[in-house]
């Protein structure tokens, strides 16, 4: 009993990190109840059991938003809403019962606290290749500024090893091993060094200038031809009052976001006439959120850039869709896609780096924020500026647009990137190249933000090598498993 409510505790110390409660000081500890439980118990199947329960738990309570998507966007209802995100949180607890039954092995040994903080990023990296990944541990760190100095190094899983080192050692030393809870303790020595990396960049003005979009399309809207074109309509006035409101500095770019609404630039004639000639009114670039579609007609979920002249630039197609709401995975048929294309849609191939005068931008879309290693594709092709272009309003008045605006501030800290954040009712934010916040629009409004941003052409070492922190950590794990298991 004691070691189900260790576990559990850790579980809810990790919904208490992330919003909508954002104590983000329980992030260093928070797994600290879990890993002294995985010590107590000798048996790996109760370990695996007593992980996948916190993990039940924990994603159950992060993630509540998802039965609200399923239910009233997903259509269908309370209860089979409820089953099939619970059935959710069970599938993604398998990490972390894995995590449990692993760690316990470990936690035996004196390198425990490395190679647990290491096992903990070799297993958290795993979430976006099996499904379904959201709020990375380090994610709790995107406004400590010690911690994120990491972030141009490692990514946020540095910032994960860590939480999870020190949540490790804290446990080792409350069990008593080794016996001189100090001893344990020195392992954190280490965290020191975080003070010898380069200090964030200052907080600066930018020096160019963009209009950030966010147009409160409703969700729910039954669309006919006179109700699209009065909201494309809407669209391109709610712009050009943004753009013309600075004639001393006008925008150079104007962003639409992704909307719940039949944006269709390729194909609709009259939306094109309008897209072109604001473009070429504003004298500036307007980058928009489109449905396009394959040869075969299969939808893409797009991005497109046209320039001041009213011309196309580029097209960018995502790349990683999302579960039931731009596909039903299997084998969940039963379940409607939140989407109101016909189809499922299709996923892009390839990153689209755009030229905008002699800078290159680069585009994501949506839930491509929560993967580290693909937004730094952008930015490796050369963006000099990241942009996000988003529908947050599927998650209803839930902690869900906090988190998702968390992990984009951390792909921008990364990167050492703005990103300016253009969505349907909010989130809308300018983020610098630290990842802070420099202006948000209010959420559940029609509005615009005529915000300033910089471009940057110098290249973190995250940005060039990438995902090898876990890699390496998944290595230290193996290797203290293996060490673990000849010292038996």
């Amino acid at each position: 009993m004691l070691n189900w409510l260790l576990a559990l505790g850790s579980a809810a110390l990790l919904i208490f990190t992330f919003p909508k409660f954002s104590i983000v000081w329980f992030a260093p500890v928070a797994l600290a109840p879990l890993l002294v439980a995985m010590a107590r118990e000798p048996r790996w199947p109760r370990r695996f059991l007593l992980g996948w329960g916190a993990g039940v738990v924990y994603w159950f309570g992060v993630c509540y938003w998802i039965q609200f998507v399923l239910s009233f966007h997903g259509g269908l209802g309370d209860a089979a809403g409820w089953a099939v995100f619970l059935l959710f949180a069970v599938a993604k607890a398998l990490h972390m019962g894995v995590f449990g039954a692993l760690a316990g092995v470990l936690m035996r040994r004196w390198w425990a606290a490395p190679s647990v903080a290491a096992l903990w990023v070799a297993v958290e990296v795993t979430h976006g290749p099996l499904g379904f990944a959201w709020l990375a541990l380090g994610n709790a760190g995107v406004d400590m500024g010690i911690p994120m100095r990491l972030a141009p190094f490692t990514g946020v899983y540095g910032l994960s090893f860590v939480f999870a080192l020190m949540a490790a050692a804290l446990a080792l030393a409350v069990i008593g091993r080794p016996r001189r809870p100090q001893v344990a303790l020195l392992w954190l020595a280490p965290i020191l060094l975080l003070t010898l990396l380069p200090a964030l960049p200052p907080a600066e003005r930018g020096r160019e200038t963009a209009l950030l979009v966010q147009p409160r399309i409703s969700e729910t809207e039954q669309w006919t031809a006179a109700s699209i074109d009065a909201m494309q309509r809407r669209q391109v006035m709610l712009s050009l009052r943004g753009a013309l409101a600075e004639p001393g500095q006008p925008p150079s770019i104007i962003v639409w976001p992704e909307v719940p609404a039949p944006l269709y630039y390729f194909e609709d004639a009259v939306l094109r006439g309008y897209v072109d000639n604001l473009a070429r009114t504003a004298k500036a670039h307007v980058l928009l959120g489109i449905v396009a579609h394959t040869p075969g007609g299969a939808p893409l979920n797009s991005a497109a850039l046209v320039s001041p002249e009213g011309v196309p630039v580029s097209r960018y197609d995502k790349v990683n869709l999302v579960p039931f709401g731009e596909f039903v995975p299997w084998p969940f048929g039963f379940a409607n896609k939140i989407s109101t294309e016909l189809g499922d849609f299709a996923a892009g191939s390839r990153v689209v780096v755009s030229p905008v005068g002699t800078h290159k931008i680069g585009t994501f879309i949506c839930y491509e924020s929560v993967f580290p290693g693909f937004v730094r594709k952008f930015v490796a092709g050369g963006a000099e500026v990241l942009f996000n272009i988003s529908n947050d309003g599927w998650f209803g008045k839930s902690a869900a647009r906090e988190q998702h605006l968390s992990m984009v501030r951390m792909r921008a800290a990364e990167n050492r990137r703005w990103i300016l954040r253009s969505t349907n009712d909010g989130i809308t934010a300018t983020i610098d190249s630290a990842g802070r916040l420099r202006g948000t629009l209010p959420k559940y409004t029609e509005a615009t933000s005529y915000t300033g941003f910089s471009y940057v052409r110098a290249q973190t070492v995250y940005t060039q090598f990438g995902d090898w922190f876990p890699l390496l950590c998944a290595m230290l794990a193996v290797l203290g498993l293996v060490a673990a298991q000849v010292t038996e």
